[in-house]
């Protein structure tokens, strides 16, 4: 299964929750693969950590490749890392993704990374591939939607994410009618949840009389995120007994029996 980890709002967890699904997932048995398509490159720092800097070939020189007649080496296959975490790999990012966009756009490559990942699938029998997508509707988020089976999006109960999680849904539905008609939001991820807050229960409720489906268990809000970021390594090995893994487990367990 491939999924997009998408929201065209900042700042709601998209990269913690891609690493620590993904982790999850390869911690239940899984074979699963990190796309990080953000030029920030922050899903890249979080699973390979001070190994980031011997990084000889990125998602960037895929893309790059695909503006002349070039060959990229055996297809994405260059740009595939092995996590120290058993049954995750990543293809990572960099800044130069920034200055490809334009380019790319003007050469409509816009299905270029589908196929790409759908022979990697093949090849090297990937279970699942995550999409680390930047915070905005650009090439590479269209690009991992057009590439993916599923969308999940993070939400984290203020108003303006509501606003955020309309036009999300939009687009889903536009790149479902347009180019990928399997395509749907398989949820909405509750990310930074406090149970003893009025206002996550109350946008909770709204987005469920709305019709949105509304993934379970939800995320607390902890500080144990920040310090897995800081020691590059996601909870479920970081610290596996703690709340918030225990809830990355169960939503993954959740996403994989459904």
């Amino acid at each position: 299964m491939k999924r997009s980890i998408f929201n065209q709002k900042g700042g709601v967890g998209k990269t913690s929750i891609t690493c620590n699904l993904a982790a999850a997932f390869a911690k239940a048995g899984r074979k699963v693969l990190v796309v990080d398509l953000d030029s920030q490159s922050n899903s890249t720092q979080y699973l390979l950590g001070p190994l980031a800097k011997e990084v000889t070939s990125t998602i960037a020189d895929f893309f790059e490749s695909t503006l002349s007649f070039k060959l990229f080496g055996d297809s994405l296959k260059q740009a595939l890392y092995k996590t120290s975490f058993d049954n995750l790999w990543l293809i990572p990012a960099e800044r130069g993704l920034s200055e490809l966009q334009q380019k790319l756009e003007g050469r409509y490559k816009i299905f270029k990374l589908r196929d790409a990942i759908d022979d990697l699938v093949k090849d090297l029998g990937f279970d699942d591939v995550f999409f680390d997508t930047p915070p905005a509707l650009n090439f590479y988020s269209m690009s991992a939607l057009m590439a993916s089976d599923r969308v999940l999006i993070p939400f984290d109960c203020d108003a303006f994410s509501g606003e955020a999680l309309l036009q999300v849904m939009e687009v889903i539905e536009e790149v479902a009618s347009d180019h990928q008609p399997d395509l749907y939001a398989e949820g909405v991820i509750i990310n930074h949840f406090q149970a003893q807050a009025k206002l996550p229960l109350e946008a909770i409720e709204s987005l469920r009389s709305k019709g949105f489906p509304v993934l379970e268990p939800y995320l607390s809000t902890s500080i144990v995120m920040r310090e897995s970021h800081a020691a590059h390594m996601p909870l479920v090995h970081f610290r596996p007994k703690h709340k918030l893994s225990d809830e990355f487990s169960n939503l993954a367990g959740h996403l994989i029996n459904h």
